[in-house]
């Protein structure tokens, strides 16, 4: 795979939307912070399919990178497992730009320790797994199982499990399909396209660009 090389001024425009998105993370936390408290915890869905996405719209606007969707379409009567491709630091926000609904994501324990994710995180319901602790792991999705059902929940993960692997699809770990046939839930692939082209692997800078979402 080619290697992500930066102009001075991608280069800069990547810091200014990591500066930026820092402070969109803080005022997100205090509002989420707010709305929870004051819904009792009842607006969470809500949460998650609007700020998400006006998160992100920044951050690729910044970066100078259009976004770009193609015919997306699954059953939103019943839940189901979103399943994508993670080769980027863009990923995410790409994940996020969809605005899908009810969701809840599996991400690294370790974003906990950035005090917003923490806070949107764990006020939202979001599952923060230890990959490096197998046991850990498995005991948390499986107490993730009940409460999926139990509201009506989509998941969302990536079976490769990290971001830094050779190639846009890294292999695939069991725990998705192993969820999937555990909760009933049907799997619904998503593509990103153009991601590790604008930022490789475990590199928080990008360049501009075309992402598509398929």
């Amino acid at each position: 795979m080619q290697k992500t090389t930066l102009t001075p001024f991608e280069y800069f425009r990547s810091v200014i939307t990591i500066l930026s998105f820092m402070v969109i993370l803080a005022i997100v936390s205090l509002l989420v912070t707010v709305i929870v408290l004051l819904t009792f915890g009842k607006a969470t869905n809500w949460i998650v399919k609007t700020f998400p996405k006006y998160m992100s719209i920044p951050v690729f606007y910044l970066l100078g990178i259009e976004y770009k969707l193609n015919d997306l379409r699954h059953d939103t009567s019943k839940p189901v497992i979103f399943i994508f491709n993670h080769c980027s630091t863009l990923d995410i926000p790409a994940i996020l730009m969809l605005a899908l609904e009810r969701f809840r994501i599996v991400i690294k324990w370790e974003l906990q320790y950035i005090p917003f994710f923490f806070i949107i995180g764990r006020l939202t319901g979001q599952v923060f797994i230890k990959r490096s602790d197998k046991e850990h792991a498995i005991s948390t999705l499986q107490k993730t199982y009940d409460r999926l059902k139990k509201n009506n929940l989509n998941l969302i993960l990536a079976p490769e499990g990290s971001r830094k692997h050779k190639g846009r699809i890294g292999p695939f770990k069991k725990g998705a399909f192993r969820m999937a046939i555990d909760l009933g839930y049907p799997i619904v692939p998503i593509y990103f396209d153009g991601n590790d082209r604008l930022s490789l692997g475990g590199s928080i800078m990008a360049k501009q660009g075309t992402i598509t979402a398929t």
